[in-house]
């Protein structure tokens, strides 16, 4: 499939997309509610209110920012800051710093969001082996991941997709099991439990920089838009979000009937 075929609506399209964006964002219900509540005493104003949060932010800053307004900014099909700047900067040319520090910023993310990912899903492992140390571990995986970067976004995306597939899959179904036995928990969409958990939890808004974690990745939705093409990633957008509410709200209805 080449690149100009991605960014024509298909089922391939959207499969190769989820393999190319949704790694980082996909991979965060394995941190994101755990770093909220930490060591914090589980409450059904913890739970909503973070659960809340999460949800909203996903759909303002990933749906509505992301999807619906910075997709709509790009430079004859490509996306990413530089695409952006080549647009504004006719503008004026003070514009060039922002796109300096939009550039650096991307570039610090690619660095921090690949080792949190792969490290979050390696900690399972210690709930069977306690002594295992995952240093080593997380080293060879992203030492391989970006090896085989080197082979191209259309390889590296055909052959990731259907393990993104099964991956949201598998986390919207978990999830689900969880919701069933639990079903108010669907009252944590509400933005009123995520205004009261900013008002009233104990040091609730500063808890939002964990909640923040949620849309960690979510940058490449643009800065991939040339690759993929934005009907592709709308629509598997729409998947993945599913998804990866399906599982907050389960990890929050089993935290409530199980502490």
């Amino acid at each position: 499939m080449s690149k100009q075929n991605l960014k024509v609506l298909s089922a391939a399209g959207v499969l190769v997309t989820l393999g190319i964006i949704f790694g980082d964002i996909g991979t965060s219900p394995l941190y994101v509610l755990g770093s909220i509540v930490g060591t914090n005493q589980v409450s059904e104003l913890l739970i909503y209110g973070a659960l809340s949060c999460i949800f909203w932010t996903l759909t303002l800053q990933t749906t509505f920012k992301y999807i619906l307004l910075t997709l709509q900014a790009d430079n004859k099909g490509e996306g990413g800051i530089f695409s952006l700047y080549a647009l504004v900067r006719k503008r004026a040319k003070w514009l060039m710093m922002p796109a300096i520090i939009g550039a650096g910023t991307l570039l610090a993310d690619g660095i921090i969001t690949p080792p949190i990912s792969v490290a979050s899903a390696v900690e399972g492992l210690l709930i069977f082996y306690p002594t295992l140390h995952i240093i080593p571990i997380v080293l060879v995986i992203l030492t391989l991941l970006f090896a085989f970067q080197r082979f191209g976004t259309k390889i590296v995306g055909a052959s990731f997709g259907p393990i993104m597939l099964l991956w949201f899959t598998m986390i919207g179904l978990f999830g689900l099991i969880h919701i069933v036995q639990n079903p108010i928990i669907f009252q944590a969409l509400s933005p009123y439990y995520a205004i009261k958990f900013l008002i009233f939890y104990p040091k609730g808004f500063w808890l939002l920089g964990a909640v923040f974690l949620a849309t960690t990745g979510a940058e490449a939705l643009y800065s991939d838009l040339g690759h993929c093409g934005k009907k592709n990633i709308r629509v598997a957008w729409i998947f993945v979000k599913t998804a990866l509410v399906l599982n907050y709200l389960g990890q929050g209805a089993y935290l409530l009937h199980n502490f």
